[in-house]
């Protein structure tokens, strides 16, 4: 009897259990939940194998290191070497929501850093500058996933500790590159040539839109002229016709004939033949062209309205 009390006493006394300050204490009856959080310190369950206690550290912060091969939005491989930092901050979804949390984290982690990686560029993963981008989309990624998968942790840092090119992908990295310089060059090359383009094309369509102002007022000063100068015309002909029709008759003969060569002779002076330097006279007569011709298309047109004005002259006169 002795024997079995001790027996009891030191089985009921095995239910003493302690739960540190950095852990959480769980207790199962026959593997069912009954407490789900024990706060630290001292307490006292059913002895096995009615009861079970098991403790999750909540305090210390896990690690776990990966090395893995990714392929990047601009289609270059590399070797990445990260590590995923991570408490388990709920220990009933730890113990009962997934079977094994650290191979869940593993794959998880594996799996969005080639999503983020397979997102960016070679050069925003090889530039130190950008990666902390990267490992802040990617520990959002891992903390989406395992929120979904409600496994009660809690990712508090994702590090890239180092990424390398494959050396069998270097020749084409740096083929890459030339490529990527060959780019900006021509970019610039460019630039450059539209502002020097630019602004000479500008200088010339703001020329060319002064010259058609300028011809324009010239015209409309012109035509505005020329019916000035009929109105008056007329007036003048409805007070006197046959003074006006005479004077416009010899303002017509004047313009023309002081535009002709002419050779007056006598014939009245006798029977004498008379020598004309026919050769002198056609080359003065070209001469006299080519500078009408000049007058003509610098004033074009004025040239027809003048044309049309002395034959209506010399219809009347007649």
């Amino acid at each position: 009897m002795v024997a079995v009390l001790v027996v009891i006493a030191l089985w009921l006394f095995s239910g003493f259990y302690q739960v540190t300050a950095a852990e959480r204490g769980v207790i199962q009856r026959f593997g069912r939940l009954v407490q789900p959080v024990r706060l630290p310190g001292i307490g006292w369950r059913m002895p096995w194998p009615i009861e079970t206690v098991t403790r999750v550290n909540v305090a210390s912060v896990n690690s776990s290191d990966f090395k893995s091969r990714v392929l990047t939005s601009d289609v270059f491989l590399v070797d990445l070497v990260f590590s995923v930092q991570y408490q388990f901050t709920d220990p009933v979804k730890k113990l009962f929501r997934v079977r094994d949390p650290d191979a869940t984290l593993n794959e998880v982690s594996e799996s969005a850093i080639r999503e983020t990686v397979g997102r960016s560029t070679l050069d925003e993963v090889l530039v130190g500058n950008t990666r902390p981008e990267i490992t802040r989309r990617t520990k959002e990624l891992i903390q989406h996933v395992l929120d979904n998968y409600d496994s009660g942790i809690t990712v508090t840092t994702v590090n890239l500790k180092d990424v390398q090119v494959p050396d069998a992908v270097i020749p084409s990295q740096r083929d890459a590159n030339k490529a990527q310089a060959d780019k900006e060059r021509f970019i610039l090359e460019a630039e450059a040539y539209a502002n020097s383009i630019i602004p000479v094309a500008q200088g010339s369509a703001g020329r060319i839109q002064q010259d058609a102002e300028a011809y324009k007022a010239k015209e409309v000063a012109l035509a505005e002229g020329e019916a000035s100068r009929f109105a008056q015309q007329q007036a003048a002909y409805a007070q006197s016709p046959e003074v006006t029709r005479r004077r416009m008759y010899v303002d017509a003969l004047e313009n023309v004939l002081a535009r002709a060569h002419k050779v007056i002779v006598d014939t009245r002076a006798g029977g004498n033949m008379i020598y004309l330097p026919i050769d002198k006279l056609l080359e003065k007569q070209g001469s006299g062209a080519a500078e009408s011709g000049d007058q003509s298309a610098g004033g074009a047109a004025k040239e027809p309205t003048e044309q049309v004005t002395i034959e209506a002259r010399g219809r009347g006169e007649r």
